[in-house]
């Protein structure tokens, strides 16, 4: 093949996997669609709603696993998985700190998977540095107006160690997700950012936010979806690198 023949092969390719990546998402889709449909933020908590909350994470983990095969096990797929576990959790009020737990699992995940291999580390410019800088001062902010209502909470003994523990973790996943330098993994985990601060302020009664829940929701399966399509092309890429360095 002649390189213009190699170049129009290489974009033939690209659409086929494009199309073929769209339809392995559309139980993710149809999920969460199904999710949005019965509304489960205000039903009452059920072994049901935890299904539904839970089963479009748990299809994105099951995607990835599909294209990536086990080498993202350790990394974006066991970050779902805990996500997934998470959800499940946080539909009964009392399992909030359990939630929370899990979800901080489900950040160390993601942190190790942008660490790793298939995430190429660039070199760390200048607009990267004042990105991490807001990042930490966002998160540091965030504890200081959580912190009075922290306090009040019967559990703040717990509480305040631990909602501190969890903002340090999601602040480094997003950290790491900007120094991956790809598109859809910095989205994806400044939008989980987002996700958590609307979820915390509504939690902790911070703000009351109209439509709150959908907000929430709409930011957490995105930020998730961005992650799970950016673990996906990040291999991708990876294979065809080893592939152009082989030739």
């Amino acid at each position: 093949m002649d390189i213009l023949e190699t170049d129009a092969y290489d974009k033939r390719q690209k659409r086929n996997m494009s199309c073929a990546l769209l339809l392995s998402l559309l139980p993710f889709f149809l999920s969460t669609a199904l999710y949005f449909y019965m509304w489960t933020p205000d039903s009452p908590a059920s072994i049901t709603s935890a299904v539904v909350k839970s089963a479009p994470v748990l299809l994105l983990a099951a995607t990835v696993l599909s294209w990536n095969g086990g080498q993202s096990i350790l990394g974006v797929v066991g970050g779902l998985t805990f996500s997934a576990m998470g959800d499940c959790c946080l539909i009964w009020p009392e399992l909030f700190l359990h939630g929370m737990g899990v979800f901080a699992v489900a950040h160390l995940l993601y942190s190790l998977a942008f660490l790793s291999r298939h995430y190429a580390a660039y070199p760390s410019s200048s607009w990267k540095r004042v990105l991490y800088l807001i990042l930490f001062m966002v998160g540091g902010c965030f504890y200081i107006v959580l912190y009075p209502y922290l306090k009040k909470d019967p559990m703040s003994d717990l509480l305040i160690p631990a909602v501190g523990i969890y903002i340090a973790l999601i602040t480094l996943m997003g950290t790491l997700a900007i120094r991956s330098h790809r598109k859809l993994t910095v989205l994806g985990g400044l939008i989980f950012i987002v996700s958590d601060i609307s979820l915390a302020l509504q939690v902790f009664k911070v703000v009351l936010i109209e439509q709150g829940n959908t907000l929430v929701m709409v930011a957490y399966y995105l930020a998730q979806l961005l992650i799970a399509v950016g673990d996906i092309k990040a291999m991708e890429n990876k294979n065809d690198f080893s592939k152009w360095k082989r030739s």
